[in-house]
């Protein structure tokens, strides 16, 4: 510890009348020393402390150390709209770049919580290739089955996928993936809850950070007119975007969860009818997913370059690519079920899905299960007395 660092924490001490605490200081990467640099100098502006959940959880902090810099890099939400308001932006000496440091942090959080960390590792020097390749050699290993068992080319009746592979197959070979990342995720967010535990968590705080995940509520600039994306200009089209993938996703995994319900304690198999709960769905959340993620990626290539960490985009882009691929390919198979490219377009389809679920603990869907306890962190934190008592609240 620097004795900077020494003196504001005896400093903190003293002013809340209680002995000096004794916290084991973790050491801290090179971009973390970044961003705690930024934030001590945007403590002292606090020009930007309207925009997001970022700017307070940042005023009640004096010195900023490894749990402190992932919790407040995971609340970010990358908006871009310090950047544009900031006056030591670069080219100032100062070179505050709020956005990137944040997007460096967390990618750090990423490898540094996931399990196991050397797949975070693969992931985050690859994503794109990684990605691709997965649903790639996935869809080949189906196509390769259903040429094996004969029907690699054929109708089946009314579509029926289970013509092509059985259930117990498709159960067999899903499971585990889903099981796995399921897992993989519930250790890495589990992690970095204990990092820095903020207290126990009240209904109040478990409703607003619900409600600030569901409303996407930090895309909105904190002045409702939306982020910057290309330029200094708002725009509410990335946090559309956003809600589109978002909630198609959902409408997606309510469709499986739903057909599950049915052929399990209903007797109800599949092929379901177009008008049925399952397709309808289905349907719609694939839709959404399709124009979300098309609409996502066409931000990404036209954001600014300072308002990003450039060695991301691969994973950034293998997310959106793998979620664009599992939804064309959904929608594709539903239209063209009933011809015989039916066991291609299937392989195709599992492939993608399994390599979506797959590669869920190590990207950006991770991401979004870490801004959400980021986001349920601060709702604690924000109800309870501030260490500080300097009447920033």
């Amino acid at each position: 510890m620097s004795p900077l660092d020494t003196l504001v924490r005896e400093a903190t001490d003293l002013a809340e009348a209680r002995p000096p605490r004794v916290i084991p200081i973790q050491p801290m990467t090179g971009s973390e020393q970044e961003l705690a640099r930024v934030m001590a100098i945007c403590n002292a502006c606090r020009y930007c402390e309207g925009f997001c959940a970022v700017f307070p959880a940042m005023t009640r902090r004096l010195d900023f150390h490894k749990q402190d810099v992932n919790l407040l890099a995971n609340l970010c939400h990358n908006c871009g709209a310090c950047l544009h308001a900031c006056q030591y932006a670069p080219p100032h000496e100062f070179a505050v770049n709020v956005p990137r440091a944040m997007a460096e942090v967390r990618l750090g959080t990423y490898t540094e919580f996931a399990w196991p960390p050397a797949l975070g590792r693969l992931y985050q020097r690859n994503g794109l290739t990684l990605a691709l390749a997965l649903a790639g050699g996935l869809a080949l290993f189906m196509v390769l089955a259903a040429g094996l068992h004969g029907s690699l080319w054929g109708g089946a009746p009314q579509g029926n996928f289970y013509a092509v592979f059985p259930h117990h197959l498709m159960v067999s070979l899903f499971a585990p993936v889903f099981l796995f990342a399921a897992l993989a995720l519930g250790i890495g967010v589990s992690r970095f809850w204990r990092s820095e535990k903020p207290g126990p968590a009240s209904g109040a705080a478990v409703a607003e950070a619900t409600h600030d995940v569901l409303r996407l509520k930090y895309l909105e600039g904190g002045h409702g007119e939306g982020c910057n994306n290309a330029d200094d200009r708002f725009t509410l089209w990335r946090r559309r975007f956003h809600h589109l993938t978002f909630y198609g996703f959902l409408l997606c995994f309510a469709a499986t969860g739903v057909a599950t319900l049915y052929h399990y304690l209903l007797g109800w198999q599949a092929p379901y009818a177009y008008a049925s709960l399952p397709k309808l769905l289905g349907i719609s959340g694939g839709v959404m997913l399709v124009l979300g993620t098309a609409g996502l990626f066409m931000l990404n290539l036209r954001r600014h370059a300072l308002q990003q960490d450039l060695r991301q985009r691969p994973m950034d882009r293998g997310f959106i690519a793998l979620l664009f691929l599992t939804a064309a390919s959904g929608l594709v198979l539903m239209l063209f079920k009933a011809t015989p490219a039916l066991a291609l377009l299937l392989s195709v389809h599992l492939g993608a899905v399994m390599a979506l679920f797959a590669t869920m603990p190590y990207g950006k869907f991770a991401h979004g299960i870490y801004r959400s306890a980021a986001l349920l962190k601060w709702a604690i934190e924000k109800r309870q007395p501030s260490r500080l008592q300097l009447g920033d609240d």
